[in-house]
């Protein structure tokens, strides 16, 4: 880290320190993240959150409804990368190909929310996924870092 860049260059050395830290406690709430969205579309958990689905089947119908067919297909999809990618991104396992599959998903949403809502979070917009989709991307260029099981095991993901 160049310290002429910082306003307060002594403190170059504590954010060199924190930067794997800070990477590590981001891609941790980003793969977490995923996994209340799949408990709540897959088995009902969270009922009162405002979803319309509350089990694969009625999440198939609803993709159907929307246009996303076939949505028997798509359901599972869904929920399987939102159980599996989002965790194993959040523990830095097989990083790259996580967050590929979460990006994949979270661009289709920030189409579908644009469509319903345009941009702002508070009338369904595509606002809050779009930062969502953006940190994911980070991870997929940027990888896992050294406080991740990729770099553990000696893994490139």
């Amino acid at each position: 880290m160049d310290s002429t860049q910082l306003i307060v260059p002594s403190l170059g050395p504590t954010y060199a320190a924190l930067l794997p830290w800070a990477e590590a406690l981001l891609r941790a709430v980003v793969g977490l993240w995923m996994v209340p969205h799949a408990l709540r579309n897959t088995f009902g958990f969270f009922p009162t959150t405002g979803i319309r689905s509350h089990n694969l089947t009625e999440l198939a119908a609803q993709l159907d409804k929307d246009g996303y067919r076939p949505g028997r297909l798509w359901a599972p999809a869904i929920s399987l990368t939102q159980f599996v990618a989002g965790p194993l991104l959040a523990l830095g396992l097989f990083t790259r190909p996580a967050a590929f599959a979460m990006l994949c998903f979270l661009i289709v949403t920030n189409v579908e929310r644009y469509r319903v809502g345009k941009y702002f979070w508070n009338q369904l917009g595509m606002e809050y996924t779009l930062m969502w989709t953006v940190a994911t991307f980070y991870f997929l260029i940027r990888g896992g870092n050294a406080i991740s099981l990729d770099h553990l095991i000696g893994w490139a993901f």
